[in-house]
């Protein structure tokens, strides 16, 4: 397991804008897939963005066009754009990594943005007004 932390949540108006970290010092896997989801208390987590080491991406209908996910190899860092937040995008939000055992299986099974990760962080919460 990659120990996750995560960073950035806040309290913003609607439209207003925030970036989420997730540091992971201990990463040391060649071939992964990282993402974001969120949960609220008591319901279903939504994923809602992930990118792997082949540099795809993939978001949720949900946040297209207004988040942003992307790697910082070197830091060791992930991060989440978000733009236009809206009331509706309050939650708890997770980072999460998976590891795969090489490229071409990565490209087998693919990361959608609603992967089942399972090593995740502690989350950062985000909270919109209107």
């Amino acid at each position: 397991q990659v120990e996750l932390v995560e960073s950035g949540g806040d309290s913003v108006q609607s439209g207003g804008s925030l970036r989420l970290s997730c540091a992971a010092p201990g990463l040391a896997y060649r071939t992964y897939c990282m993402g974001w989801f969120r949960q609220l208390p008591g319901q279903v987590r939504e994923g809602i963005a992930t990118i792997d080491t082949d540099g795809n991406t993939d978001y949720a209908d949900s946040v297209k066009g207004r988040f942003t996910i992307s790697l910082d190899n070197t830091r060791k860092t992930l991060y989440l754009q978000m733009d236009s937040l809206k009331p509706e995008d309050t939650a708890m939000y997770y980072c999460a990594i998976e590891q795969f055992g090489d490229a071409s299986t990565l490209r087998l099974l693919k990361c959608p943005a609603n992967y089942r990760f399972v090593n995740r962080g502690r989350g950062t919460q985000v909270t919109v007004s209107s």
